[in-house]
């Protein structure tokens, strides 16, 4: 099968190859997936579970790529909950081969049925931007109705979830990005708008929960305004500064059935919209991944048509 892989941690993106790869067996509570279309995130170039694996030993090369959409074409030893045939989408293991390829055996734990009326880019949207956004919110930042949010970056592909899924459940939202970011920000959602270039941060006075995708000096200053009981949120590490009155949380996303199925209602009913910004095929997929201009919105790998 046709796949995206990479073998050389030095080279980055730049290392990254259409190459074949043999087709993967299910194993025990796993399912086969033939991929129709997968989502990826450039951060996986510094994760070492690209690298090596849960044992410390090299895994190259390895396939990119843990977001996907397809159609379950075989069941491992022990199966349940899922059928051949059936459309599903969801995020694979850190550890293993990825989804930038035809096909993918992946725990069938880590997968949802995908309606029929959701497109298969739609479906490989979703998982890791839609499920980072609702943990962080929910399960780390136990977001209430009334509340006041931060969120950075909301332009982007987490962040304009964040958004949405913060103003469905009634807090007053503030989003941050460059100036050309605007626009967007407000129409995910957005009630406010910092331009983190020329406005000043600290003039949105005091929030209840921040959700922290950059880190470093922004992250330090939103500590600071975090009201009393209020949480800050990382999915970029160990907050470097926290609040004095409140609690500071870093998590790595993980896969969850039940809140894949939230979401995907939501999708489906209008509630919560898609940020998908270039859509290529797997043969397109290195230049598509490796872009001359700033990204706008996800881009995802459409393996099938």
């Amino acid at each position: 099968m046709k796949a995206i892989v990479v073998s050389d941690q030095a080279a980055g993106m730049a290392g990254m190859k259409l190459a074949e790869r043999p087709e993967p067996q299910a194993a025990i509570n796993d399912v086969v997936v033939q991929i129709h279309a997968s989502g990826f995130v450039p951060t996986e170039l510094e994760w070492p579970s690209t690298w090596t694996d849960r044992r410390d030993l090299v895994r190259t090369p390895a396939i990119l790529g843990h977001e996907l959409a397809g159609v379950v074409t075989a069941l491992g030893y022990g199966t349940t909950g899922l059928s051949v045939g059936q459309r599903v989408f969801g995020l694979a293991d850190w550890y293993r081969d990825g989804t930038l390829a035809e096909y993918v055996a992946i725990e069938a734990r880590n997968l949802a049925p995908l309606p029929g009326d959701v497109d298969f880019t739609v479906g490989a949207s979703l998982p890791i931007s839609g499920l980072t956004a609702w943990q962080g919110l929910f399960q780390h930042g136990h977001l209430q109705a009334g509340q006041r949010v931060l969120a950075h970056g909301a332009a982007g592909a987490v962040g304009t979830m964040v958004t949405q899924l913060a103003r469905e459940a009634g807090a007053y939202v503030i989003g941050t990005g460059r100036a050309a970011d605007r626009q967007k920000a407000l129409e995910f959602g957005a009630q406010e708008f910092v331009d983190l270039d020329n406005d000043t941060l600290e003039d949105i006075g005091g929030v209840d929960l921040v959700f922290d995708v950059i880190g470093g000096a922004i992250g330090k200053r939103s500590a600071a305004l975090i009201r009393a009981g209020g949480t800050l949120v990382s999915v970029v590490g160990s907050p470097e500064a926290r609040p004095v009155n409140g609690v500071a949380v870093d998590f790595v996303v993980e896969s969850d059935r039940a809140q894949l199925n939230e979401i995907v209602q939501r999708v489906r009913d209008g509630r919560l919209r898609t940020n998908i910004g270039t859509v290529a095929t797997l043969d397109d997929a290195v230049a598509a991944l490796n872009p001359t201009e700033r990204l706008k919105g996800k881009t995802i790998i459409r393996v099938r048509p």
